[in-house]
């Protein structure tokens, strides 16, 4: 990262919570979404990201309520949610109980029918003939044009308003790669005046760590689901793995089995890992990075979310299934720095889609056993960093390892035990 950013040291052990207002409750509010919040603080989340709360452009809408990625103006709040001072009392509310909250925003692109158009057309990419034109092949929306200093100037305005005025914590920066980086260094040298941010970018080039503390793991992703359809081994994940350890020292890589994409277009975790899905969450919250969950995930949530209409989680139960679950793996990170900024050891298995690894520093030493495949395995490995009495993290049970570890497995089976 650039000598003159480091990350705000409360993201550092952090875990994400991505909010999907519009779908969380019947109502669909901020209000509504409030109630939830001593769940989740009680669950261990410190970060709350809110999908975009800007206003939807009526022109091109997506479905019946249209896309929250396609905006129509920077500084309003979609009344779907409620206004102003909802979003306010919402803040203060995760503040209260210990939380941060970032926002969704949205530097690429506007919707079809923005606030700046009328009076800046030329804040926005036009073909030869002056028509708003967009590269990607989203047709609800049109591309901003960064040769224009002024539409920079009021976008890093836009940023300091949310900061100043509603003490946000920092921005979910969407599709940040389509974005200059230069423009990026400018918006967080500015809204930084205000306070220190955490800034996290969906893209996954390195050269943005310059400005970004947390960059998505988009090739992981790619390989985990190519491994649950038996396309690659563990040691392709390994590969990757490697890649995000030469990053930047202080980067971070987001961690994740779903999120508001991945659930909508791409199936649940349920349909891309099956048996395995709970075991690769176990991977996010022990492995090097920033966990995300994506509500509804602590349900579980086992359906696609429609993007475009309303289609809300079902929430009925006294208590999510998974909340221990979650909960349990928050607490781990929160009380080992091994899992946060410990060394990693690699375990070989001849088993292929089981990854075994340790995460050790002075003061812990964790060993997690993954079963990412269908398959029942028996696996054994040596470490001299087995040694001693361990405890199991979900059984609570001891166990007395003597340099040599031996575990059969069922698909999906996950395994966590913590000396320290």
């Amino acid at each position: 990262m650039d000598s003159n950013f480091t990350t705000v040291n409360w993201a550092k052990d952090a875990t994400i919570y991505e909010v999907n207002i519009r779908q969380y409750t019947p109502e669909g509010t901020f209000a509504a979404f409030q109630k939830h919040l001593p769940r989740l603080s009680e669950m261990g989340v410190n970060i709350l990201w809110c999908m975009p709360i800007t206003p939807i452009s009526d022109k091109v809408k997506k479905g019946s309520l249209g896309s929250y990625y396609a905006c129509s103006s920077y500084t309003k709040i979609n009344p779907e949610f409620g206004n102003e001072d909802d979003f306010l009392h919402l803040v203060n509310a995760a503040h209260d109980l210990g939380m941060k909250v970032i926002i969704d925003w949205v530097a690429n692109h506007t919707g079809r029918l923005h606030e700046w158009m009328e009076l800046h057309p030329e804040w926005f990419s036009r073909d030869a003939s002056g028509l708003f034109i967009e590269r990607n092949g989203w047709d609800d929306v049109v591309d901003l044009n960064y040769a224009n200093n002024d539409m920079r100037n009021a976008l890093i305005g836009a940023m300091q308003y949310w900061v100043r005025d509603f003490k946000i914590d920092g921005f979910r920066c969407d599709m940040a790669h389509l974005v200059p980086l230069d423009f990026w260094v400018d918006a967080r040298k500015a809204v930084e005046t205000i306070k220190p941010l955490y800034w996290l970018a969906e893209c996954e080039e390195v050269n943005y760590h310059k400005v970004f503390d947390t960059t998505y793991a988009w090739a992981l992703m790619h390989a985990s689901e190519k491994l649950a359809k038996h396309e690659v081994g563990v040691n392709q994940l390994y590969n990757v793995l490697h890649d995000y350890a030469q990053y930047p020292a202080g980067s971070s890589k987001l961690l994740f089995t779903s999120n508001h994409d991945e659930n909508s277009w791409n199936g649940t975790e349920y349909e891309k890992f099956g048996a395995a899905a709970k075991a690769w969450a176990v991977f996010t919250q022990t492995w090097k990075g920033i966990p995300l969950i994506y509500s509804g995930q602590e349900i579980p949530n086992k359906k696609r979310l429609a993007f475009f209409d309303k289609d809300q989680l079902d929430w009925s139960m006294s208590q999510p299934t998974l909340h221990d679950f979650y909960k349990t793996l928050s607490v781990l990170r929160k009380s080992h720095k091994a899992i946060t900024s410990g060394e990693t050891f690699n375990l070989p298995t001849d088993a292929n889609g089981v990854m075994a690894y340790i995460r050790h520093d002075a003061d812990a030493t964790v060993l997690v056993v993954l079963n990412l495949s269908p398959d029942h395995h028996k696996v054994s490995f040596s470490n001299e960093k087995l040694h001693g009495s361990f405890q199991n993290l979900f059984s609570g049970f001891n166990y007395s390892f003597q340099n040599e570890a031996s575990f059969e497995l069922m698909a999906g089976d996950y395994l966590v035990y913590v000396k320290g």
